[in-house]
C-alpha cells in the first residue's frame, strides 16, 4: 500500500510540472499578491511622492538651511549647519521623487484622470522649482528620460531661467485641471491623499500659490513677465484661488510609528538623545521673538534651566549654583570673554546660541558638559514637542498662508496689484502664522508692540517673513538671496566671511555628465568668495547675477 501510495504522488507531481511548464513563464512571474505596476491606479503613487517631497524640505528647512538663516544652531556635528562646510550637494532625491511624479502623470494622462494629472503636476513643478533654487542650471527638458535610450544617459541642461518659466507654465495647466467641480472628478481616493484628501479646491490652491512664489522669485531679473503673471492671478481671484488662511496651508501630520515617519528630532525610538539636545535656538532669531515679546517663543524654544548670575566681589574661582541659578566670580566671566571673544549670555529666560561663533559650540555660557550634543543647562533648548514623533504642531508645511500673504505685500509695495494693500497682506501674513502655531489669540497684542507695527518698509515684511518660516527655512534662504533681507552677518567661524547663496553640483554630474555639468559652472559668476573654484557655495546663478543681492 506504501509502494502504490507513493507512485501516485510522484505521477501528481509529474502532473503539476508538466501543466504548470506550458504556462507563460511572464506570467508565471506576476506576484498575485502584488501590485502590477502596469496596471495600478495613480492614486497609489500619491502618498509616496507627497511624503518624499515632504522629507527632503523638512530636511532642507528645520536641517542645515535652518542654521544658515539662524533660526538654530547646533553645539555638536555642526560643521554643516553652523559653519557651511558643505561637499558633494546631489540631487539624486528630487529626481528620483521626480520619477515617481513623471510615471504618475503618465498614468494619470492614460486613464484620462484630470485630478491625478493636476496633483502630479504640481509635484513636478515642485520638485524641480527645489532643484533650480539650489543648484541653478539642471536637467529639465531631458530629464526622467533614461528608459529611451543612451542618448537620454547624460542630459543637457536648462537654464535656471527657463526652468523657472516651465514650472511656473505647468502650475497654469494643472489649475486649468484642477479648476472643475469636485463631482466632476473619477476615482479620487481621498486616504491617499495625505495632503488635501482629495480636496481640490484646496490643491488648485496649492497650484497658484506654487506659482505666486516662483513669479516673485524672478521678479528682479524679469520683471515684466513676473508682473504679467502675478496680475493675471490677483486679477482673477475666481479663476486663481491662492491659500491666504492657516486652514489651506499645505501640510501633513507625521505618523509617529517608526523613525520614518516622525519628526525628525523625535526621541521615543533611540537611546541616543543627541539628534534633539544639540539642536539650539539662534540668538539671531530668538533676540528677535523676545525683544517682540512673540508669543511662538514659547511654542518653538524651552527657557534656561540654569540661568548664569556673576556675583561682584567673590573669589576669582567661585563657582556655585544657588536657587536654581549658577553663581560665578567677574573673573570667570572676564577668563571665558578673553577665550572665545564674545560675553556670556546673562539672560535669566532666553539664551540663543550666536551663529558659528566658535567650533567648539559644546563649550558655549560655561557649559558643564564637555560632550558634543548635550544639554546645555545654560542655553535655550528647542520645546520638548520637538522630541515627540508627532503632535498638531509637527507638520511638514510645503506652502502656507503666511508666506503667500506676505508675497502679496511685497507684491503691492513693487505698486503692483496684488488685490490688496501691503498693510493688510502683512498683517494677514502675521495672524495666519500666529494661528498655525496655536497662538492666534495673541495677535491683537502682538501687532501692538513696538517693532511689529506695520512701517511700509520692505525689510520689514521679509524679517515677518523670515521669522513665520520656522522649520521651512529655505524658503527664507531663498528670500534672502533675492533680497538680501533680512541683513544677516555670519559668524567669525564660518567657512566664508558671507552666507552661501547656492548648492555645488554633486560629484555624479562632475563626473558621469561633465560636458553639461562643466558648461553649467562655466556659466556661473564666481565671486570674491569662490575660492574652492567655480562650482562654488560663493558662486552666482542666473537669479543673483547683476543683482547685488544678497552681498
Amino acid at each position: 500500500m506504501y509502494t502504490i501510495k507513493n507512485k501516485f504522488s510522484a505521477a501528481l507531481v509529474l502532473l503539476a510540472i508538466l501543466t504548470f511548464s506550458c504556462k507563460n513563464l511572464a506570467t508565471m512571474n506576476i506576484n498575485p499578491n502584488g501590485v502590477d505596476p502596469a496596471t495600478t491606479s495613480p492614486n497609489f503613487l500619491m502618498p509616496t511622492i507627497i511624503t518624499a517631497t515632504g522629507e527632503s524640505v523638512i530636511g532642507l528647512g528645520y536641517g542645515d538651511l535652518a542654521g544658515v538663516m539662524q533660526h538654530t544652531q547646533k553645539d555638536g556635528w555642526s560643521s554643516g549647519h553652523n559653519h557651511y562646510d558643505w561637499s558633494d550637494q546631489s540631487w539624486a532625491g528630487y529626481y528620483g521623487i521626480l520619477r515617481n511624479a513623471d510615471e504618475m502623470l503618465t498614468k494619470s494622462k492614460a486613464a484620462k484622470l484630470d485630478f491625478q494629472t493636476g496633483v502630479a503636476m504640481v509635484f513636478k513643478a515642485y520638485n524641480f522649482g527645489i532643484i533650480a533654487d539650489l543648484w541653478g542650471d539642471a536637467p529639465f527638458t531631458q530629464a526622467l528620460k533614461g528608459e529611451q535610450g543612451a542618448a537620454y544617459f547624460q542630459p543637457a541642461f536648462d537654464t535656471q531661467k527657463s526652468i523657472y518659466l516651465g514650472v511656473i507654465a505647468m502650475l497654469d495647466s494643472a489649475n486649468t485641471l484642477l479648476s472643475k467641480t469636485q463631482s466632476s472628478y473619477r476615482e479620487v481616493n481621498a486616504d491617499q491623499d495625505v495632503l488635501y484628501a482629495g480636496d481640490v479646491t484646496k490643491w488648485r490652491k496649492l497650484s497658484n500659490s506654487l506659482a505666486l512664489r516662483y513669479l516673485l522669485r524672478i521678479s528682479t531679473k524679469e520683471p515684466a513677465i513676473a508682473k504679467a503673471g502675478i496680475e493675471k492671478i490677483t486679477g482673477q481671484p475666481g479663476n486663481y484661488p491662492l491659500i491666504l488662511d492657516a486652514a489651506d496651508d499645505a501640510s501633513y501630520s507625521y505618523i509617529g510609528l517608526s523613525t520614518s515617519d516622525s519628526w525628525p528630532t523625535a526621541t521615543q525610538f533611540s537611546t541616543d538623545l543627541s539628534n534633539f539636545t544639540r539642536v539650539k535656538l539662534c540668538s539671531t532669531l530668538l533676540k528677535k521673538l523676545e525683544n517682540f515679546s512673540d508669543p511662538r517663543i514659547d511654542v518653538w524654544a524651552a527657557k534656561v534651566k540654569i540661568p548664569l548670575v556673576i556675583d561682584p566681589g567673590v573669589a576669582d574661582d567661585y563657582d556655585q549654583t544657588i536657587d536654581g541659578k549658577r553663581h560665578i566670580s567677574q573673573k570667570i566671566a572676564t577668563d571665558y570673554r578673553v577665550k572665545f571673544g564674545l560675553p556670556l549670555d546673562l539672560d535669566q529666560q532666553w539664551v540663543g546660541y550666536p551663529p558659528a561663533w566658535s567650533t567648539f559650540e559644546f563649550l558655549y555660557n560655561l557649559n558643564p558638559s564637555l560632550s558634543q550634543g548635550s544639554a546645555n543647562p545654560h542655553a535655550s533648548q528647542l520645546n520638548n514637542i520637538y522630541t515627540n514623533a508627532s503632535g498638531p504642531l509637527l507638520k511638514v508645511r510645503l506652502v502656507s498662508a503666511a508666506e503667500v500673504n506676505f508675497a502679496l505685500a511685497e507684491i503691492a509695495l513693487k505698486s503692483w496689484n496684488a488685490g490688496g494693500t501691503a498693510s493688510s497682506y502683512y498683517y494677514k501674513g502675521i495672524k495666519a502664522s500666529l494661528t498655525t502655531w496655536g497662538v492666534g489669540g495673541s495677535y491683537d497684542s502682538y501687532v501692538a508692540t513696538s517693532g511689529v507695527v506695520y512701517n511700509g518698509t520692505l525689510a520689514q515684511v521679509m524679517e515677518q517673513k523670515w521669522i513665520a518660516s520656522w522649520t521651512a527655512a529655505q524658503e527664507a534662504w531663498l528670500d534672502y538671496i533675492r533680497t538680501g533681507l533680512p541683513v544677516l552677518i555670519s559668524g567669525p567661524a564660518a567657512k566664508r566671511p558671507v552666507i552661501p547663496v547656492r548648492f555645488t553640483y554633486g560629484n555624479n554630474e562632475v563626473l558621469y555628465n561633465p560636458i553639461n555639468s562643466n558648461l553649467a559652472i562655466s556659466k556661473l559668476e564666481a565671486t570674491t568668495y569662490s575660492s574652492d573654484g567655480k562650482n562654488s557655495n560663493w558662486s552666482k546663478n542666473w537669479l543673483q547675477q547683476g543683482t547685488n543681492k544678497p552681498w
